[in-house]
């Protein structure tokens, strides 16, 4: 039976395609300069100040919390540190474009909850006094692929999208925004239920709508009382509040809200992303029946309470907000009935704006409150150009050690390792640029000694293989036949050096932090790197070399000669020039 037979050159040419289209989303991006760590570039810095004296759980606890928010991926290497007692300070590399919104996203002490809106400066309703005031269209709140879809009344187009405010003023307050009725112990609209709060955001109790005509939003989403003062928004979830949306091109609205009606607790996941066939970003959120909390009416939890709202909800123009710490972050409408707790908020969302609510919405509360004001400053690179310049020569002078070494002891061969060591720079420079704009890879010194850390991998793996070839050469077979043959055992030893290597990698990503997960990511990174180098280059290049004479006759510069394979007799290739 003949054997498969090989075809090393179409091999290189799909590999040297698919680089090509790696450099051609590169080229879609136009980046082509990778991004760099606080240690290379500088940064933003913002330290907190906490309130009172916490104790020292708690103060780690929360600089838990926000490193998961700046850092969940682990690659953008932000550093989050507590120092002494009360402060917290998070360095973030790269630009301070969002300045603002980075502070407010370490900030927040995300005191999430739904409520339901009765009344807003958009659709005054009940609490009209005047005509309606400049308000912003909401955004819409949909079921995801797997939810049962309702029918859709036409909207108009939703352009809206939540961005962070401005920090509220330090100025002492003299009203509250959460007087309101006491309500009787009956089912009654405003009972605390689902079905009680649906019918109290319809027709509001007079006392609530007379609270909600007492106050205004500045035009950064601070609520003032009727003297102009900041308003203090006490987020009481057993009563109606009265709240401002965080403001967007200098527009906010003010909102009445019920009584929560879903606690950010039952909230099990949300996170940010363009969903398949769409082309806009949402934040997906998914809500949770916790089995163990008692819920009135027979109500198991938060998707039993989702599904009440969304049917009442569902085609009409009435809003769910939801509200963090006092202040609206959205308030969609709701496009369909969601019966599994699994939906998408759906609007006018860039990467940046889905991505910080959704963290917002899945990291939870800090268990500390910090002062209104942090201070926020530019940082420099804190190693100076001439360290960084002696690291990378010194990384340079390995690489051509490297190359010299391989040239004088494999002579023609040694061409295949400096070809492979090239290729395998080339593709790891388009995997930083693409990582850079997908996943906020930032290149940092212990990045580039993970990715350094490669040049030792990828020439061990030349090193096996090559001498593996000698071997079955030093048997007598042509290197046609050694080639094929030394390959079938080389990548067995190859695939399991490497996958200790990313066995090493991913403890390092999964259970450090900083720098150390961004080593681990680059390391993991750069032995994949060799695996794909080796299997669709190195393997193939060396198979297509094998059909030249000056490689397959024992040419003294080939470096499959009788002196360097160790044979002081002439080389007798077993099966001629097979």
């Amino acid at each position: 039976m003949a054997s498969r037979r090989h075809r090393p050159g179409r091999t290189l040419v799909v590999f040297f395609l698919g680089v090509a289209l790696c450099y051609g989303l590169v080229a879609l991006t136009g980046n082509w300069k990778p991004a760099l760590g606080l240690d290379l570039e500088g940064g933003t810095r913002i330290t907190l100040v906490a309130n009172g004296s916490p104790s020292a759980e708690s103060l780690d606890e929360a600089r838990r919390i926000i490193d998961q928010r700046v850092n969940g991926s682990g690659v953008t290497e932000a550093s989050v540190t507590t120092q002494g007692d009360q402060y917290i300070v998070v360095e973030v590399p790269g630009s301070t474009e969002n300045r603002n919104q980075l502070e407010e996203t370490v900030k927040r002490q995300a005191q999430l909850r739904f409520r339901l809106v009765a009344c807003s400066e958009a659709d005054p309703g009940p609490c009209a006094t005047t005509t309606p005031g400049l308000g912003r269209a909401p955004l819409s709140l949909a079921a995801d692929k797997d939810g049962k879809k309702a029918d859709k009344k036409a909207k108009a187009d939703e352009t809206a999208s939540p961005s962070e405010g401005a920090s509220e003023s330090a100025t002492e307050p003299t009203e509250t925004a959460t007087d309101a009725p006491a309500e009787t112990d009956q089912v009654v609209p405003g009972d605390g239920t689902a079905e009680g709060e649906i019918a109290w955001s319809r027709s509001p109790d007079a006392e609530s709508i007379a609270q909600y005509n007492k106050f205004t939003c500045r035009d950064d989403g601070v609520l003032l009382n009727a003297k102009g003062n900041p308003a203090t928004v006490t987020d009481d979830p057993d009563k109606p509040l009265v709240a401002c949306a965080e403001p967007e091109d200098g527009i906010t609205q003010k909102y009445l809200l019920s009584r929560s009606v879903i606690e950010g607790t039952e909230l099990t996941d949300a996170s940010a992303g363009i969903p398949q066939n769409q082309l806009q970003w949402v934040v997906n959120i998914e809500m949770g029946n916790d089995s163990d909390k008692a819920h009135p009416q027979g109500s198991t939890g938060a998707k039993d309470d989702f599904a009440t709202i969304s049917r009442a909800f569902a085609g009409t123009e009435e809003q769910f907000a939801i509200v963090l710490d006092g202040q609206v972050l959205s308030a969609p409408v709701m496009n369909s009935v969601i019966t599994n707790g699994k939906s998408q908020i759906e609007g006018d969302f860039n990467e940046t704006t889905a991505t910080s609510l959704a963290n917002s919405l899945k990291f939870g509360a800090l268990p500390i409150s910090f002062e209104k004001n942090p201070t926020v400053e530019e940082i420099g690179p804190s190693l100076a150009g001439n360290q960084l310049r002696a690291g990378l020569t010194a990384g340079a002078i390995g690489l051509l050690l490297v190359m010299l070494y391989c040239l004088v002891y494999y002579r023609g061969l040694g061409v295949v390792v400096v070809a492979s060591l090239f290729v395998a720079a080339g593709i790891t420079y388009a995997m930083v640029l693409l990582l850079g704009e997908t996943a906020g890879f930032t290149l940092t010194l212990p990045g580039i000694a993970g990715l350094i850390i490669a040049i030792g991998i990828t020439a061990d793996s030349f090193v096996i293989f090559f001498e593996r070839i000698r071997d079955e050469m030093r048997e007598g077979k042509s290197m046609r036949v050694a080639v094929e043959t030394g390959w079938a055992r080389a990548r067995v030893t190859r695939i399991a050096a490497n996958t200790v290597s990313l066995l090493s990698a991913s403890v390092l990503y999964i259970f450090a932090t900083g720098a150390v997960k961004g080593f681990g990511f680059a390391l993991g990174l750069s032995t994949l790197i060799d695996l794909a180098v080796l299997f669709w280059f190195t393997k193939p290049m060396v198979s297509w070399l094998a059909q030249f004479r000056f490689f397959n006759s024992g040419n003294k510069w080939s470096g499959l000669s009788k002196e360097t394979l160790g044979m002081d007799a002439p080389v007798q290739y077993a099966g001629g020039k097979a």
